[in-house]
């Protein structure tokens, strides 16, 4: 066996392994011997018909399988003479491959860069305090209450906090904005809708903010102006004046805290709600500091090495962010045209946070190594309850539906185990509390 090594950048190689043709015509013959074993052809016992016969019978077959061989084989034995640590496989040429020749087999890899691992003990994280104050606890409590609340008809004008129906239709200049986006046609005319005064923003940007003080019949014209980076880009930057009519108007009306309202809740006293409030909250705030420490740890230890990285790692974890990034976007609404309009800007994005994110990977699979940070029955068990939940599936089946995904196992795998390898980093941290603030 040969083996020449290119250097196509400080992270990519490619490895031109050829194997000779008595290395060649070995595989070959074992192939060829594999099959007879099992060839059942007339005239011949089970496993006994000659080589010859076998080879011209199953030629197709024995073929393929050669092939296959011969390109492992160079594979395994190249990767073993020339001590490359392979991250990725990124291209294979197979060349010539017969028997009683020599064979020439290109792979090109993307190798695992070579770096100190960073010093992680004793990193600095700040976190805030978890403390809950009598205001936060009563803040959450009214934030319950407005989640049963009742919408009762009022017969008055619209005040800050309630609820108005009523039907719109728009114009930019003369022409209607539902001949402008006729396949958005809810942004153009809608018979009824409901909108809170002053509230966050709906569908049309800012309308909450002119509803107020209207009565139920009042008409009214309301500009509208667009943002310029709105998600449909035909209303961009644009002012637009509609035409509403009040339909109705509903006041919030916020239950008491009375035995009803404590049973649905599943406690006994406002006190023991306020004492279950506290205790949310709490978790809550020290989850969001574990978050944020993850977040600190990481940025740190991705500031602390340089080297370059495999661009096939760059490259998937790209396309992931991109991935996720379109799904969200289109379960908000947003159209896949407004993609393509900023496609450059969001790959360019797409990639910086994917180089980023490949180098705290490989920092954390270094220190996971060693460290000799392995995952446990408790990590998988835990896993799956949580997919579990998250998907709404049964523990068992989502079991089933992994043992016929290996893909989608090895990379649960991976992720469970840089995640703990995050998790000991974290632990190794030391912790400043941030002061309070008023």
């Amino acid at each position: 066996m040969n083996i020449e090594i290119q250097d196509v950048s400080v992270s990519r190689k490619t490895l031109v392994i050829t194997l000779d043709k008595s290395e060649v015509e070995a595989v070959h013959q074992s192939v060829v011997a594999e099959i007879a074993k099992a060839a059942s052809l007339p005239g011949f016992r089970p496993g006994k018909a000659p080589a010859a016969v076998v080879a011209k019978r199953y030629a197709k077959e024995i073929e393929g399988e050669f092939k296959s061989k011969v390109v492992n084989k160079a594979y395994s034995d190249g990767l073993e003479q020339s001590k490359l640590e392979v991250f990725s496989v990124v291209d294979v040429k197979e060349g010539v491959i017969e028997a009683g020749i020599s064979a020439a087999v290109t792979f090109t890899v993307d190798i695992r860069p070579e770096f100190k691992s960073p010093e992680f003990k004793g990193l600095e994280t700040e976190v805030k305090p978890v403390d809950v104050t009598d205001a936060e606890v009563d803040a959450a409590i009214e934030a319950m209450r407005a989640e049963r609340a009742d919408f009762k008809v009022v017969e008055r004008a619209s005040a800050k906090g309630d609820y108005v129906k009523l039907s719109y239709e728009g114009k930019i200049g003369e022409q209607a904005v539902a001949e402008l986006v006729p396949d958005r046609a809810i942004f153009g005319k809608a018979p009824q809708t409901w909108e809170e005064v002053e509230g966050n923003e709906g569908l049309l940007p800012g309308l909450g903010q002119q509803i107020g003080g209207l009565s139920t019949g009042a008409k009214k014209d309301v500009t509208i102006a667009f943002p310029a980076e709105f998600h449909v880009t035909e209303l961009a930057g644009k002012e637009a004046v509609y035409a509403i009519e009040v339909l109705e108007v509903r006041e919030k009306v916020l239950p008491a805290l009375d035995e009803a309202f404590l049973k649905g809740a599943q406690v006994e006293s406002v006190d023991a709600l306020k004492t279950r409030t506290r205790e949310h909250l709490k978790y809550r705030k020290e989850m969001d500091n574990r978050a944020a420490q993850r977040q600190q740890v990481t940025e740190k230890l991705a500031a602390a090495v340089n080297f370059e990285l495999p661009q096939s790692l760059i490259e998937s974890e790209t396309q992931s962010i991109l991935r996720r990034f379109m799904e969200e976007n289109m379960r908000r609404g947003v159209p896949a045209e407004t993609f393509e309009q900023n496609k450059e800007a969001l790959v360019a994005d797409a990639q910086k946070a994917a180089a980023r994110n490949a180098k705290v990977q490989l920092i954390l699979a270094r220190i996971a190594a060693e460290e000799k940070i392995e995952l446990k029955d408790a990590d998988y068990d835990r896993f799956i309850r949580m997919e579990a939940m998250r998907s709404g599936q049964a523990p068992e089946k989502l079991v089933k539906e992994l043992g016929k995904d290996r893909e989608r196992v090895r990379s649960m795998q991976q992720q469970l185990l840089l995640d703990k390898a995050l998790d000991f980093v974290v632990s190794q941290a030391t912790v400043v509390t941030a002061p309070a603030q008023a």
